[in-house]
Formats: structure tokens, C-alpha cells, sequence
């Protein structure tokens, strides 16, 4: 199995470097002999070590992309050789969730998380996929590459429930699903080659600070990925109060809607009129036409069309449908979208991030991702 110290150690690479940087400043946040890193921090430094794209903010199975393996980044303590760490969250299943118990709710686990990993690897062409562990110990980290597989449904084993969990093995690792918050976790076990980064942990990081401060020829950071400026989030569904419903004849069901003959494949992304009343300048006007890049890297030619720009579709319609509807939805012709099927995968809303004028990006964003946007108007 590939090793990321080691080709970063072969390279003179940053990442070792960068690791044990921060590590070292561990005493800004603890009096803990354990480096603290931030597991954020600790994925940034990751895809910026090795080039590699982070998947992070669409909350999919993946946190980066390295050619065409899918990264699962976990960093933790751990004083033992393992830990249970979380690898999947089911708040939008809770609810039929909680009619399983027993095996039967281990199966249905194992169901929509290989489901979302299948997610992940059509949306970004993922052909392999591994976890990379960085496990804080005292005064040092332990690096290490283990196994991403599927939950093997078929060798489903040894479950056992309580009051406030599930846990069962599939043969290969061990799971354990907390009730109350919806969460899967795994068992991570630490190898005896695990790479070992031995970290010493500065007595005075607020020196360093300081004399930081004191140096001339910092260069400003610039606001980044500003909110309105380079992004909004667009849902895919509508709502009736505090019900969610996609729409059965319009958005990504315009395929249905009545009058005249309609192809299959025409769809549209509802864009609200909210979204244009906050951030008007964020979209070309009304059929202009502007470079759409899904996360594959293909680029589909599309703008803003109908009535009060109400709807965002690709030139040909029916590249859309065949990204969104067939590769991601895996729904057939004729067959309806609806709220229970983004649900079982995690996601109800996309992501456009704007470049420029003429060139945009799309991705799919966790459930309930549009609502934290309004909230935060």
C-alpha cells in the first residue's frame, strides 16, 4: 500500500515539515505533551503537500483526491494502539433509521454507507481509495495508510446492541453506530510500521509569534472564498413549512411537466429569487452563456434561463441530467428524483463557485447545506 511520509520523506517534501511545524506549536491550545493538530489544518497541509485536490467542503466519503484515489484523512489521539473514530454521519436517515434494530439495522448501514462511497467515486472518477492516519501520541505522530473498503454486507457478524448503540464486524473492521447522533464509527488499528515523526513541542510558542511579528516582508492575506462573491449554494428541492419535497414537475423533474413533449433528459437547478435579490451580480444575466466544470474536470456550456433567471441548464439540457440525474442520482429515464433518494445519499444542494463572469464550478453539498446559507444571511 502506497505511504505518504515516505514519498514525501523520498521527495524532500513539505509534508513532514509541515506536520511537525504545527505540532510544535501545540502549546497555544494545551499543556498536553501530545501534539494537538487540528484536523482541518491537518487536510490542508495534505493536499498542499501533494498536490492533491481537497474534497473536504462537499462533505463526500473522501476528503481529498490524489489521481484517482480517494483519501480518507483522520487525525486523533490515541494512547492505545487503536481507536474508534468516526467515518459517517445518517442525520437525514434518522428517521427510518430508527425503525431497524439489530441486524437488520447493521445491514441497512452497511447499505447507505457503501452507498455514499459509490457517491463519491462517480462524482470524482475515484478508481482506488485508502485512509491516511495521522495518530498523535506523546511527543510524537504516527503516520500510516490502511484499508477504505466497503462495509462487506454479506459477512455482517457479532452484532450487539445497547441503550445507546450498535456494534458489529463484517470480518474485516469493527463498527459501531451511536443512536443518539446518528454516527457510524470504525475501529483504527495502528500498525507496528507505522511511521514515526518524533515532535518537540515548544515551551514558548508565544515567542515565536512575537518574533514573527517582528519580521518585515509578510504579505497580507487575502479574503478568500467570500460568500455571495465566489460561491452560493442552490438546493435542489422546495418546501412546504419545514418539509422538504423536490419538485415533482419542475427542477430536476422538468422532464415531467405537462403540455408539450418533453425530452427525459430536461432538467433544471432551481436558482431562488432570494438568491438574485442578495447576491445580483453573482450570475451572468438571463442567457448569457458561461463555462459550468463539474468535478470530473468536464466543463458543460450553460446559463441562467425562464422567468426571473428561476433556472440554471446546460446547452446541450441533456448533459445536465446525464451528470446530475444518471452518473450521480443513478436514476433511470423516466424515473422521479425525490427527496428520500437525496437523502439515502447524503445530499440535497450544490455548490457554483464562481471564477469569473465566464467560468463556474459545480459540486454536490451535505444535506441541509442551503439552509445553513440563509440562516447566515
Amino acid at each position: 500500500m502506497i505511504s505518504f511520509a515516505e514519498i514525501d520523506k523520498a521527495n524532500h517534501g513539505d509534508y513532514l515539515k509541515l506536520l511537525s511545524a504545527v505540532s510544535m506549536l501545540s502549546g497555544l491550545f494545551s499543556e498536553s505533551s501530545v501534539p494537538f493538530v487540528n484536523y482541518r489544518v491537518a487536510e490542508n497541509i495534505f493536499c498542499r503537500s501533494f498536490s492533491a485536490t481537497n474534497l473536504s467542503r462537499s462533505d463526500t466519503a473522501f476528503d481529498a483526491k490524489y489521481n484517482s484515489l480517494g483519501i480518507g484523512l483522520k487525525t486523533f489521539t490515541c494512547s492505545k494502539d487503536n481507536s474508534i473514530e468516526k467515518i459517517a454521519e445518517f442525520n437525514s436517515l434518522s428517521r427510518v433509521l430508527k425503525d431497524f434494530k439489530g441486524k437488520d439495522l447493521a445491514l441497512k448501514l452497511g447499505e447507505y454507507r457503501n452507498e455514499r462511497i459509490n457517491l463519491a467515486n462517480r462524482i470524482y472518477d475515484i478508481e482506488k481509495s485508502l485512509y491516511h492516519i495521522v495518530a498523535r501520541k506523546e511527543k510524537e505522530l504516527l503516520l500510516y495508510e490502511t484499508d477504505y473498503e466497503f462495509i462487506d454486507v454479506e459477512k455482517i457478524h457479532s452484532v450487539k446492541e445497547n441503550k445507546a448503540s450498535l456494534q458489529f464486524e463484517d470480518g474485516l473492521n469493527f463498527y459501531s453506530f451511536n443512536y443518539s447522533k446518528s454516527t457510524l464509527f470504525r475501529r483504527f488499528v495502528i500498525p507496528p510500521k507505522a511511521y514515526i515523526l518524533p515532535i518537540e513541542i515548544i515551551d514558548d510558542p508565544y515567542a515565536v509569534l512575537l518574533d514573527l511579528l517582528g519580521r518585515k516582508g509578510f504579505r497580507p492575506a487575502v479574503e478568500q472564498f467570500v460568500k455571495g462573491r465566489d460561491y452560493v449554494i442552490l438546493p435542489l428541492y422546495g418546501r412546504k413549512g419545514n418539509e422538504k419535497f423536490v419538485f415533482g414537475k419542475s427542477g430536476l423533474n422538468q422532464w415531467n411537466a405537462s403540455g408539450r413533449k418533453r425530452d427525459l433528459g430536461e432538467i433544471y437547478i432551481p436558482v431562488p429569487a432570494e438568491l438574485h435579490k442578495n447576491y445580483p451580480n453573482f450570475f451572468p444575466k438571463r442567457e448569457i452563456d458561461f463555462n459550468l466544470q463539474i468535478p470530473t474536470g468536464e466543463i458543460f456550456n450553460a446559463k441562467l434561463c425562464q422567468e426571473n433567471s428561476k433556472a440554471l441548464m446546460t446547452n446541450p439540457n441533456k448533459a445536465l441530467s446525464d451528470w446530475l440525474l444518471r452518473k450521480v442520482l443513478q436514476l433511470k429515464e423516466g424515473e422521479l428524483a425525490t427527496i428520500e433518494k437525496l437523502d439515502k445519499l447524503g445530499f440535497d444542494s450544490v455548490i457554483i463557485m464562481k471564477k469569473d463572469n465566464e467560468n463556474f464550478k459545480v459540486d454536490i453539498m451535505k444535506t441541509n447545506t442551503y439552509i445553513e446559507f440563509c440562516q447566515d444571511e
